[in-house]
């Protein structure tokens, strides 16, 4: 996972038969965020600047992603936290083509996603400028030389931790990302909570330790968000970050929207 500087440590890979044996068992998936009631997570992530997606995908579902993470050829890049003191942990960018499961997530998640990224332009008194479709986003990337593909499985053993930090690879970023927990508290790890933590302007941070259950999504801000004042709405940066994990190890799917350079 980047920094707040976007840097990444190695180029791309592009493997053009990556298509192969992907995990294809993501007929829940569409279904599943049919479901979901926009109106409720966008209140959410008005109100606590964070909205949860219970049982977004299934246990098995979430087993066939945990698989993927010893096939190197699925992946672009791989990061050790340490190196970069970026924490004590590990992830990996996946290589495109996604795998099915991923690639619905993403797609799927994006429109309602969007719908709530202009809506929070326009209370910033920003214009709307979020297109309802990933694939128009994604255009908007590849024009600013962001070509490469930005989800990532990330791992953490005992003692493993992510810093505090942002997700930004280039001038064009999506707003929201979102973050599905792939085994299960309190049986294959403990510890390793999702960090959220809000500067608030001229007042002292605030922080939300999340805890996740195996296949729950989060949706959380890329950057910052827009709050309510007494002289309108005004910005407030987030940033966000995992907990040290005391026993066991934990797996995560990142969904970010943007590509990078």
């Amino acid at each position: 996972m980047t920094k707040q500087t976007g840097r990444e440590t190695e180029k791309a890979a592009h493997n053009p038969d990556n298509s192969a044996n992907l995990p294809n068992t993501a007929n829940g998936v569409k279904p599943s965020i049919a479901n979901l009631d926009w109106a409720l997570i966008g209140q959410s992530l008005d109100e606590q600047g964070y909205a949860k997606l219970p049982g977004l995908i299934s246990k098995t579902e979430c087993a066939e992603m945990i698989g993927t993470y010893e096939e190197e050829e699925r992946f672009r890049t791989k990061i050790d936290m340490a190196r970069y003191r970026f924490g004590i942990g590990e992830y990996k960018y996946y290589n495109a083509p996604l795998p099915l499961l991923l690639e619905q997530l993403r797609e799927g998640l994006y429109p309602g996603l969007a719908a709530t990224a202009n809506r929070w332009l326009e209370q910033l008194g920003e214009p709307a400028s979020y297109p309802a479709a990933l694939a128009e986003f994604l255009d908007r990337c590849h024009r600013e030389g962001q070509n490469r593909p930005t989800p990532l499985l990330l791992k953490y053993e005992a003692g493993g931790f992510n810093c505090l930090h942002q997700d930004l690879y280039g001038n064009v970023y999506f707003p929201f990302q979102v973050v599905i927990a792939l085994n299960q508290r309190e049986e294959d790890y403990t510890g390793g909570e999702f960090l959220l933590v809000e500067q608030r302007p001229r007042a002292q941070s605030r922080g939300h330790a999340i805890a996740l259950q195996q296949g729950e999504g989060l949706i959380f801000p890329t950057r910052h968000r827009p709050v309510s004042g007494t002289r309108g709405y005004y910005k407030t940066t987030l940033r966000h970050g995992v907990s040290t994990v005391t026993t066991g190890k934990r797996y995560s799917l990142g969904i970010i929207f943007h590509d990078a350079k």
